[in-house]
């Protein structure tokens, strides 16, 4: 397990570094870290220069934390996230949920790239995370019970705060941003599914696949931080497409063509938040 004190030495950290701490903290996923740059007042700190904070080594996340004013409101900005098929533990990849915590923050704002399973969906929707799932032992509250990051047993009916999806919802429709919402099926890469592990999760009732966010949000579940989840359909799931590869080059373009409409909705509910 991750010595406590690694922890308490990232939150100090950033605790003399930031100059503020705010209550909401924003996650860009795949090819949506170009949001942060919109940051006004902005302070940028390197993961690799926070003490005990995880490397990102996906090209595609930039692996900066951007503290600066969007759309009238503070907020923490992760240009990139930690995964667990980099090779790291479940507490790893959610390392910084627990940081966050510790500094006090209330709100998390977890975004990704996802594979389309939906049969109604296709590239470029957005989608709300309304629920997840994850098939297997591993989990960021496994191991020694620590009181600070919540209790050992916890719930998880509400892991995506319905009034955060709500506003969403709103935002949305007075922005005319259209958005699915569904179920967000994680699994634990890096090879994309094959067609018969899509027709498996069809049926048990996911609607998108990724790598990442069921970790975070499951961390921050038992932290008590109110999630909410957008997804960006980015590609069709292997199968839906007749003869076609899926590519990590393929999810980039298509979450860069979704970033402005993306981008619009998360400024949109950063201001009525």
């Amino acid at each position: 397990m991750i010595p406590m004190e690694q922890y308490e030495n990232s939150a100090a950290y950033l605790r003399d570094r930031l100059p503020f701490i705010p209550d909401t903290a924003l996650v860009l996923g795949s090819g949506l870290g170009a949001l942060a740059e919109e940051a006004e007042g902005a302070v940028r700190l390197p993961y690799a220069s926070i003490p005990g904070f995880p490397r990102s080594t996906v090209a595609s996340h930039a692996g900066v934390l951007t503290a600066g004013s969007l759309a009238g409101r503070r907020v923490l900005l992760f240009s990139g996230r930690f995964h667990y098929y980099e090779g790291y533990s479940a507490e790893t990849v959610a390392y910084y949920v627990r940081v966050l915590k510790m500094l006090g923050v209330r709100t998390l704002i977890l975004t990704n790239a996802a594979g389309g399973v939906n049969e109604g969906y296709r590239v470029g929707d957005l989608m709300l995370i309304a629920d997840q799932m994850q098939f297997g032992a591993d989990s960021p509250a496994r191991g020694e019970e620590r009181p600070l990051f919540g209790p050992r047993f916890f719930d998880m009916t509400r892991v995506y705060s319905p009034r955060l999806r709500e506003l969403a919802r709103r935002c949305a429709k007075e922005n005319g941003i259209a958005v699915q919402e569904g179920v967000y099926f994680y699994m634990p890469g890096p090879q994309f599914e094959t067609p018969a592990e899509i027709r498996a999760i069809r049926l048990l009732g996911g609607d998108a696949v990724g790598m990442s966010t069921v970790m975070e949000a499951t961390a921050a579940a038992q932290c008590g931080l109110e999630v909410l989840g957008l997804s960006c359909i980015t590609n069709l799931a292997a199968g839906m497409v007749p003869d076609a590869a899926i590519s990590d080059e393929e999810v980039n373009i298509h979450a860069a063509e979704a970033s402005e409409r993306f981008g619009s909705l998360l400024k949109a509910v950063l201001a009525a938040l």
